[in-house]
């Protein structure tokens, strides 16, 4: 999730834990620097060692001479954000350290600030609640990512135009339970509480379920009563498996860019009341790194905006249901938008 932690499926562990064994490995140069907290414990970055040609973007190398660090959070859709941003800054001309897949919310944030890193992809919902304190969403996206840049510019970090890619929370139903209860909406899941009490049992992960933002304060905005002995607490991934299945739950919790949604055929009912944040994905770059390299914004802006929900719930899938390396997927992705050579 784009908060503190987040629940890893066994796929999705055994992709990072490939990226962080290959991070792990004795680097053929030893990289002097900053450790930051990864899963390899207190270590150093790796270089990234691509030979990339500019594509869209990069040309006449405008980062020649940058050295640059990129990093992320350590689930799936965070790392490979990571990798894109730094084939983006290698294509672009800077050496790139990579430093993705860092445990927690606060410590790649932190890396940022600091400047430890140089830069991530970030969330916007997450910096307005979980790191600013806020808790109440802005309902609209642009109105958002504003507030965020506005505050944030007071830590020492600036946001650059967010994408549209909205990793925000979402309840799914299998399509038997669709056409069984007729519910599209969080307005009709709300009714069938109603009538149905016992129908609107929920698969949830721990945090969800006891979070403002998450199962508790939906319930409240809908106007729905569900007792804790319906509510079934597991880890993300087998989130996914058993609303698919439809045994232990009639209604999941999962985020709206993960490529399980579509491989499962799981159906999003609407939040027609709007009460979810939005987590739109947007570069979140060191002032100071920015000021030394302005040419930071140019570089990453037609990246950022080709990102889209479409485009994460096929990457994300990528790795979570194909088992491929996000590098790899980052790369591909890429390429094949035209960004690089």
């Amino acid at each position: 999730m784009r908060g503190l932690t987040r629940g890893v499926s066994a796929t999705r562990t055994r992709a990072a834990g490939a990226r962080r064994a290959r991070r792990c490995a004795p680097p053929a140069l030893a990289l002097a620097g900053a450790l930051t907290l990864s899963g390899c414990g207190l270590v150093s970055g790796s270089p990234m060692t691509d030979s990339l040609r500019p594509g869209k973007i990069g040309k006449g190398k405008p980062l020649k001479g940058a050295e640059l660090t990129v990093t992320s959070k350590e689930f799936t859709e965070q790392i490979v954000l990571g990798q894109i941003m730094g084939i983006a800054f290698k294509a672009a001309g800077a050496e790139v350290v990579d430093r993705t897949s860092i445990q927690g919310s606060i410590g790649a944030r932190e890396a940022v600030r600091s400047g430890t890193a140089d830069g991530m992809y970030e969330y916007t919902g997450t910096s307005w609640i979980t790191y600013l304190g806020h808790t109440k969403p802005i309902v609209d996206p642009h109105k958002q990512w504003e507030a965020v840049r506005d505050e944030d510019a007071r830590e020492g970090l600036t946001w650059l135009p967010p994408s549209s890619l909205d990793n925000t929370y979402a309840i799914a139903v299998n399509e038997q339970v669709q056409k069984k209860y007729d519910v599209h909406t969080l307005s009709d899941m709300a009714k069938l509480e109603k009538e149905d009490p016992s129908a609107v049992t929920v698969c949830s992960e721990n945090e969800f379920a006891s979070r403002e933002d998450g199962l508790r304060g939906m319930a409240r905005a809908y106007g729905m009563k569900i007792p804790s002995s319906q509510v079934s607490k597991m880890s993300g991934g087998v989130v996914y498996t058993q609303t698919a299945a439809g045994t232990s739950c009639n209604f999941g919790e999962v985020f709206m860019t993960d490529g399980r949604i579509k491989a499962l055929d799981l159906k999003l009912l609407e939040d027609d009341r709007k009460f979810f944040p939005n987590y739109n994905a947007a570069p979140e770059i060191n002032t100071a790194t920015l000021k030394r390299y302005p040419q930071i914004r140019e570089v990453l802006a037609p990246v950022t905006k080709k990102l889209d929900n479409d485009v994460a719930q096929e990457l994300n899938a990528r790795v979570d249901v194909d088992g491929e390396d996000p590098h790899t997927v980052a790369l591909d992705w890429m390429k094949e938008e035209g960004f690089i050579g």
